[in-house]
């Protein structure tokens, strides 16, 4: 205890340096866990944006389908794929869906489309496309030649609301080509470009009429009740549904860019510590070595009167200790306050592009308990680290060399 009383003593000698050490080491700790939050926050952000817009966090396909994109290959045994998920507890929705790659014209322009048949009902608990609609109406009513279209394709091909375009699509097995004439009912943005651009949607029956599939389907895309499942690789879900020829993949699968940018962001949040420690580290070595050479005098007495180095030692690092815990409060404090103002307000990097997921709402950081454990321990261990220079400094010091240093 009289360490602990002599370390407090010393350090608060200078509480205008003392403070200021603190408050810098506190924002480096600041700086860390609002790095931490905000990381998470964007994580979650695209891979919410990811999933909603269009993917889900789930599908199910034929086995070859998303390599060879081949109209063929539709699942097999699709009604009794789809009985299985209204039975499944962790199935929050699904979405069947028809692929195909075909080509839209106007009286103005053409272009190359994915074309893909819906259910409209349940697609719209899948995507945004419905959320997305600037003009006109989501396939309100029953008309099967509706289409829905991007803000983008829609500007390529210089139509609007009401008129007439033609799809003109390979039948599956012959390859024989076929045409529709379809009016566009519904525009939409969803902030995504490829999106805007290269997809139009239209009602499941048509698609599968004009690809000559009968009801046989491509993709079910599907959401679980909690995301959490879609990242468990151990899920029996997985097998269970990758049976008849089928494949049942997560999005950490369909999207292995966002699995690699969160395993690259714990690497990031590494490398921006280290440079925060390498900025403290001075930091703690100024304020310490300061602290030290102006109670030089007082060293050289205590070495003469008999005091082991060991003991001047330990009084430093006590000392650094005590400067932890300071810095530890103050970054807490901030780091507290900082974040939890983002995470009310959101960062806006909204038309950012990134891994070719278009950001289209707020980032907000999310506060977790570990950054207000874990990230403190290390200052604290780290402080303690650097103290043990100085200390063995100071318990080198004779009492003649520290005495003669003070004059």
């Amino acid at each position: 205890m009289i360490y602990l009383k002599l370390a407090w003593r010393n350090l608060f000698r200078n509480k205008r340096r003392t403070i200021i050490a603190g408050l810098a080491i506190g924002l480096g700790l600041a700086s860390l866990i609002f790095v931490d939050a905000f990381v998470i926050g964007t994580t979650n952000t695209m891979l919410s944006i990811a999933t909603s817009s269009f993917l889900g966090e789930a599908q199910i396909h034929r086995e070859g389908f998303r390599e060879a994109q081949n109209v063929e290959l539709t699942i097999q045994q699709p009604n009794e794929v789809m009985a299985g998920l209204d039975t499944e507890s962790i199935v929050d929705n699904y979405a069947p869906r028809t692929f195909a790659l075909g080509m839209i014209t106007s009286p103005n322009n053409l272009s190359s489309v994915s074309v893909v048949g819906i259910e409209p009902s349940k697609e719209k608990y899948l995507s945004l496309i419905d959320d997305g609609i600037t003009k006109g109406k989501y396939f309100d009513g029953d008309n099967l030649q509706d289409i829905v279209i991007g803000e983008k394709l829609a500007e390529l091909l210089e139509t609007d609301i009401g008129d007439r375009i033609v799809i003109t699509l390979a039948q599956a097995k012959t390859g024989d080509l076929v045409q529709e004439m379809f009016r566009v009912s519904g525009i939409y943005d969803v902030g995504d470009k490829g999106l805007n651009s290269m997809f139009a949607f239209i009602r499941l029956p048509k698609a599968q009429k004009m690809l000559n599939i009968g009801e046989n389907i491509h993709e079910i895309a599907i959401k679980f009740v909690d995301i959490k499942y879609s990242r468990n690789k151990n899920l029996s879900f997985w097998q269970k549904y990758s049976q008849y020829g089928n494949e049942a993949t997560s999005w950490t699968t369909l999207i292995p860019q966002m699995s690699l940018y969160m395993q690259m962001s714990a690497y990031s949040t590494f490398v921006i510590a280290l440079m925060l420690v390498g900025i403290v580290a001075f930091v703690i070595l100024n304020t310490l070595f300061m602290s030290m050479y102006e109670r030089i005098f007082e060293f050289g007495v205590l070495k003469a009167v008999g005091t082991r180095p060991f003991g001047i030692g330990k009084l430093i690092i006590f000392e650094a200790g005590a400067l932890a815990v300071i810095s530890i409060a103050f970054g807490c404090i901030i780091g507290f306050l900082i974040t939890y103002a983002f995470s009310k307000i959101g960062i806006n990097y909204m038309g950012l592009s990134f891994m070719n997921i278009t950001i289209t709402r707020l980032i907000y950081p999310v506060m977790k308990g570990y950054q207000f454990i874990r990230y403190p321990i290390w200052v604290f261990f780290f402080t303690i680290v650097i103290g043990i220079y100085p200390a063995i400094h100071a318990a080198r010091l004779t009492p003649a060399k520290a005495m003669k240093k003070s004059f």
